[in-house]
């Protein structure tokens, strides 16, 4: 891939996602350009000064954008106010900004396979009726509503549990399954962070262009053996699952589009030491 596609802005480029993901796109090629605010980028990358939070910055920083891939996101936070004004409002001043500086720019935006209902009668699809309690997924539908009424050419990329390249994810989730007090038998999606990079890949080419896409490898795997890979392990019982599906995201549409993840297990990842 030559450097002709055109500036490529991205946000959240120093996060768990996009740290790992910019370095990939700048070897296959691509002009990267990131959204930071007064922090060090990739080899290889253009920092632009700007904030979300900020639409007086976001003006220049989309400015000849061919693409705009938004990662920038709160997660796990106690403050609920702050999920929904970085992921809601924050995404908002992006599309505003794109509209009026970079109309023609494809918008690839980050999402999450949390939206679907914790007792979906099936994995979780993308047509799927939505309705989450919580601020994280809540403030991701309610961005992905405002994207597709934007008329800008857009894509939503619905990834579940990220993990990989060293990023201490995995490592990280006994405590939250802890707090959570989840089933061991719950299967959990996953995906490679060099997954999401074939993802976003096929995303620039337009092959996502206009529709929301759950992406995730081929092996759900229990919190229980998720748990012993990271030499945690969880107590063992046999009290019923009530709630099989969640957590689980159906990736049929993600095949039919071509998409098959290089890391098909998180036991291949083991194998070849891409933890």
């Amino acid at each position: 891939m030559d450097r002709q596609f055109g500036k490529i802005l991205v946000t959240g480029a120093t996060g768990l996602v996009g740290s790992r993901l910019l370095p990939r796109l700048v070897e296959a090629g691509y002009n990267c350009f990131a959204l930071v605010r007064g922090k060090d980028v990739a080899a290889g990358v253009a920092a632009i000064e700007g904030d979300l939070f900020d639409p007086a910055t976001l003006e220049e920083a989309v400015k000849d954008a061919k693409a705009i891939i938004h990662l920038a996101a709160v997660f796990r936070s106690p403050d609920a106010n702050l999920i929904w004004k970085s992921n809601l409002e924050g995404t908002r001043n992006l599309i505003n900004a794109a509209k009026s500086n970079a109309p023609d720019a494809r918008f690839i935006f980050a999402s999450t396979s949390h939206v679907y209902d914790m007792n979906n009668p099936h994995p979780g699809q993308e047509d799927d009726v939505l309705n989450p309690q919580h601020a994280y997924p809540a403030s991701k539908v309610a961005a992905e509503k405002d994207l597709r009424e934007s008329g800008l050419n857009w894509s939503a990329l619905r990834f579940p549990f990220v993990y990989g390249d060293g990023d201490g994810h995995l490592e990280d989730l006994p405590k939250h399954v802890t707090a959570a007090n989840f089933h061991p038998a719950m299967r959990m999606s996953t995906i490679h962070h060099r997954d999401i990079y074939i993802a976003v890949m096929m995303a620039l080419q337009g092959i996502m262009d206009g529709r929301v896409v759950n992406i995730a490898d081929e092996a759900p795997t229990t919190l229980y053996e998720l748990l012993q890979l990271v030499g945690k392990p969880m107590a063992s019982f046999a009290e019923p699952l009530m709630n099989p599906w969640y957590l689980h995201a159906d990736t049929s549409l993600a095949r039919s589009l071509g998409f098959q993840p290089s890391v098909r297990t998180v036991y291949q990842a083991v194998q070849e030491n891409l933890l």
